[in-house]
């Protein structure tokens, strides 16, 4: 069975971390006495939060799972891929499965290629930030750490403070 899952998903599923996308999801079943093995296939694109600049990015996702289900006398889950379904409703809804399986497709950092940040907000990023070091790509990357031997750089005044503790001792 093959699905193709758009922004309506999202919106139904209603997860905390993907709210738009556009992906195909093939699943296969197989039967083994009284277990199903479920493998999912999913394929395409979601939109993300870049971690940096806050703005929308499209991130691809290509991800293998599979889920057992067992028939039983109520609902259980045993394992993060085995579940037990009442013989008596004798159906499963894989919806959440689907959406659990493409969050944690995610790559954990949600960041822009080199250049692509929101230049406005990344403006305000070196205008309020205290110690940056620039790339060749034009996005910053922040050290907040101290630098003596870098000569007048500019220092977090908190690690000034610090730096006096450890002097007086």
């Amino acid at each position: 069975m093959d699905y193709v899952l758009g922004n309506e998903f999202f919106e139904d599923v209603d997860g905390q971390e993907v709210r738009q996308g556009e992906l195909k999801v093939s699943l296969s079943i197989m039967r083994a006495s009284s277990s199903f093995e479920l493998k999912f296939h999913i394929r395409g694109s979601i939109v993300v939060t870049c971690d940096r600049c806050l703005e929308a990015m499209e991130i691809p996702v290509e991800t293998d799972n599979r889920l057992i289900v067992t028939l039983g006398e109520a609902f259980a889950e045993i394992s993060d891929d085995h579940i037990i379904v009442s013989e008596e409703e004798g159906f499963i809804n894989v919806a959440w499965y689907i959406y659990e399986f493409i969050a944690l497709a995610i790559p954990i950092q949600h960041i822009h290629p080199p250049g692509a940040c929101n230049e406005l907000m990344m403006s305000k990023l070196r205008e309020f930030s205290v110690d940056e070091v620039g790339d060749e790509s034009g996005n910053d990357m922040y050290d907040e750490g101290i630098h003596p031997e870098q000569g007048n750089r500019p220092t977090d005044p908190r690690w000034d403070a610090l730096r006096t503790i450890i002097e007086d001792n």
